[in-house]
């Protein structure tokens, strides 16, 4: 499994309700194909670059996640239909990830070794 990190931009306008249900929406897409997640960053109301669908503000989280590598591409397909969603960015975090030679280790097993010509 590898780790992802979903940005989501919500609609201002909208309610806490709407905007609560909008999440829970994005969070049952990442379960639906095989995620765990790990963590859900709430960074509030922030001010956009640049206007999106006639607003300048939108309401920021990063969800945290792990799962199979082609789960993104799904996910994503499923943000781009979601209402309230202004806009999404699914990246891999690869600053947490354990090295080769670690995850060798805890399975026991030989670490790869690169052949020498």
């Amino acid at each position: 499994m590898n780790q992802y990190e979903l940005c989501l931009v919500l609609d201002s306008k909208i309610s806490d309700e709407d905007r609560a249900g909008t999440l829970d929406q994005a969070k049952a897409v990442i379960e639906r194909f095989e995620g765990r997640i790990k963590d859900v960053d709430e960074w509030g109301k922030k001010r956009l670059a640049y206007e999106i669908q006639k607003m300048w503000e939108g309401y920021y989280y990063f969800i945290h996640f792990d799962a199979v590598p082609g789960a993104p591409a799904e996910i994503e397909a499923r943000m781009r239909i979601m209402d309230n969603v202004l806009r999404y960015l699914i990246v891999r975090d690869e600053g947490n990830q354990v090295p080769r030679e670690a995850q060798a280790e805890e399975n026991n097993e030989e670490p790869a070794v690169p052949e020498e010509a």
